[in-house]
């Protein structure tokens, strides 16, 4: 078997910025509403989507796993989100969509991560309005993920589970659909090239004690997928 070496440990922020996508459109904001996504989801473009397949840095079994891409509808639509706790196995302390590995017991992929969300947050299935999946993406992890978009009704409470889940954020989804805030990033290790983007968003909320806006830095596999919601809104 031919073992592939695992990543060493580094903060993706010290990786420097290799371009930003600002010469290509944004998403407009009339597209973001849910009625329209709604609309672009019955009726689907050809599009081809742009991240599929990370490239493998660890040796392990694949498998088959869900998530949910929850899309809050305020009066401009958000996308909620967690960050991972730093005790987890696989992709501690990042930014990440609610989901999970999927069970013999789950229907299929949306039962996947509708569960999940559920367990992991507390999302609750009745607020939750599934338009449909996007294409697989594969982590170098060996995750085989199938995106689940959806909208979801406010009202919810959160409970989110303390063992997976340190934070649960919104970030506006007009943000993260405008690729003038999509970075580009190249790291090489073992005399493999890896690329990645990143989507930094500074939350406007600050804490009673004063501190500053917080930085959520969504990239790797949470981001590729994010793209790939870009270029099917977009085609």
């Amino acid at each position: 078997m031919n073992f592939t070496k695992p990543l060493p440990k580094f903060d993706p922020r010290s990786i420097p910025v290799q371009g930003v996508d600002d010469h290509l459109l944004g998403v407009p904001l009339a597209s973001l509403s849910p009625d329209s996504l709604r609309r672009r989801f019955l009726n689907p473009p050809s599009w081809t989507p742009e991240h599929s397949v990370e490239k493998k840095f660890e040796d392990r079994q694949p498998a088959l796993a869900a998530v949910l891409v929850p899309l809050v509808m305020r009066d401009e639509l958000t996308l909620l989100l967690t960050e991972r706790t730093t005790n987890l196995s696989t992709h501690s302390g990042q930014v990440a969509f609610p989901g999970g590995r999927t069970d013999e017991s789950d229907v299929d992929a949306i039962d996947t991560a509708l569960r999940e969300a559920h367990e992991e947050i507390g999302l609750p299935r009745d607020h939750v309005e599934v338009l449909g999946t996007l294409p697989i993406y594969v982590t170098g992890t060996a995750f085989i993920i199938t995106p689940v978009v959806a909208l979801v009704r406010p009202g919810f409470t959160l409970l989110p589970n303390p063992g997976e889940v340190a934070d649960v954020f919104e970030v506006p989804l007009v943000y993260l659909m405008n690729p003038a805030n999509h970075r580009r990033h190249e790291f090489e290790f073992d005399g493999v090239l890896r690329q990645w983007l990143s989507m930094p968003y500074l939350d406007p909320f600050v804490a009673a004690d004063g501190k500053d806006a917080t930085e959520r830095y969504i990239w790797g596999a949470t981001a590729g997928m994010l793209r790939n919601l870009y270029r099917f809104l977009n085609a």
